[in-house]
């Protein structure tokens, strides 16, 4: 197990970004959203990443969902703020800003469409540090999306600099995220990216989940991490039987389609997406509102 004194732990909500229904951002219920998951023990909420739906957004909406979050979070609960890009400068200017207006932390995703090798992919990460590695960097790889993977020995390279203090591993591949906790510096974080597999990361010594179904149930998320990795693996097995059917059924579209059509189901916030991304297909929709029933989030 590693040393209990990394920067952050628990359950990270990977945050839906609500809009109105002519495509704007809908502040007054993103601080609803805000507002709510304080209330019901998210750790963290995580901004503009891809649950966020950060490539539909332009450069000043961007700033300004973090800004609002960390306005309405007002200290209760951290920020981490969605500051990826393909573009190193973009990156750097992106984090500048969240510091600027008091983020806890940045997410900082493998750049995507032009295919970094290795060696790019750490300068890349190394010029965002050099530059804004007082606001901790949380290293985001998920190659399904980048077309790129940050490999093992990469990511070790990158956990001896100063101000990279964790990776979301999105890959759900337990080998590789087994390997980073048993040869990571002990203080250097390590969570899951995937619902459906990261309670078995934490039992194995991660620090947490950036989650997409802690949008919709947080407090059991939060139980669920509490739970894995205090060891108390009744519990946590539990609750994850319980979400199972929901880890899988808000991906059978690209997220964030699913999340958004339950949030709206659950009152929460409006269906609206942006283009290229559609509504959920009516298909699939009583597949989702099943899970839901099955979480107990319906009545």
């Amino acid at each position: 197990m590693n040393s209990p004194d990394v920067f952050l732990r628990g359950s990270i909500v990977a945050l839906v970004t609500p809009f109105h229904e002519d495509g704007s951002v809908d502040y007054p219920t993103l601080r609803k959203l805000v507002d709510w998951h304080v209330a019901e023990g998210s750790d963290c909420i995580g901004v503009v990443g891809t649950t966020g739906e950060s490539p539909t957004v332009n450069v000043e909406e961007h700033c300004q969902i973090i800004q609002v979050a960390v306005e309405q979070a007002a200290g209760r609960i951290p920020v981490m703020a969605g500051c990826g890009a393909n573009s190193t400068s973009e990156a750097i200017a992106l984090a500048e800003h969240a510091r600027s207006v008091g983020a806890h932390s940045q997410l900082q995703v493998v750049p995507y469409y032009n295919k970094p090798g290795q060696e790019g992919q750490y300068r890349h990460f190394r010029a965002i540090a050099e530059a804004t590695g007082d606001l901790p960097i949380v290293l985001y790889n998920v190659p399904g999306r980048t077309a790129a993977d940050l490999q093992h020995d990469t990511v070790l390279r990158l956990a001896q600099i100063d101000g990279i203090a964790a990776i979301k591993e999105a890959t759900g591949n337990l080998e590789r995220a087994q390997w980073l906790i048993a040869q990571a510096p002990k203080d250097f974080a390590i969570f899951s990216g995937d619902d459906a597999t990261a309670i078995a990361l934490m039992l194995l010594g991660g620090h947490g989940n950036v989650s997409v179904t802690a949008n919709l149930a947080p407090r059991l998320m939060h139980q669920l991490c509490a739970a894995a990795m205090s060891g108390d693996l009744a519990t946590a097995c539990g609750i994850q039987q319980r979400l199972l059917p929901l880890h899988k059924a808000l991906f059978c579209e690209a997220n964030p389609i699913g999340v958004k059509w339950a949030a709206a189901r659950l009152g929460l916030c409006g269906p609206a997406l942006r283009l290229p991304l559609t509504e959920l297909e009516p298909a699939n929709q009583p597949v989702l509102e099943a899970a839901l029933q099955q979480a107990g989030l319906l009545g």
